[in-house]
């Protein structure tokens, strides 16, 4: 495939962990509780995804030249992307209970609201590799 398809694969999880903090700041605000659920669901199906638009990032890594000028900023991106995941599949473990989505406590939600933190910077850090190393893009 002449596309890589990492660049494809980053809006699920992207969207669905954004969402899914929203869902968890709105819920904060005296909403219904059932979008503790949601936001449970979407982070879910954000680390499912995630895991694929993780393994398609790596193979879009190996196939940098070694001493590639992005070849740093690659790495730091891969593991924001990394630490983001792993925050918010804590967040995603502490919602479970007996093989069901609980309310979430204080430090899930800590750790959601960290993942999207991590997760901007992941993204800005990816624009980085696009828009200013030409990673990914055809002819450079």
């Amino acid at each position: 495939m002449k596309h890589p398809a990492h660049p494809a694969l980053v809006h699920f999880p992207i969207a669905c962990w954004s969402l899914a903090s929203c869902a968890d700041g709105v819920a904060l605000l005296a909403w219904p509780a059932q979008l503790h659920l949601l936001a449970a669901v979407l982070i879910a199906i954000g680390c499912g995804s995630g895991l694929l638009a993780a393994v398609a990032g790596f193979v879009e890594l190996l196939k940098l030249p070694a001493g590639h000028p992005a070849e740093r900023a690659a790495n730091v991106h891969m593991s924001f992307a990394l630490a983001s995941g792993c925050l918010y599949a804590g967040s995603l473990f502490l919602r479970i209970e007996h093989q069901q989505f609980i309310a979430p406590d204080v430090l899930a939600l800590l750790l959601s609201g960290a993942g999207l933190l991590v997760l901007l910077v992941t993204g800005w850090l990816g624009g980085q590799l696009v828009y200013r190393h030409g990673v990914g893009v055809a002819g450079r």
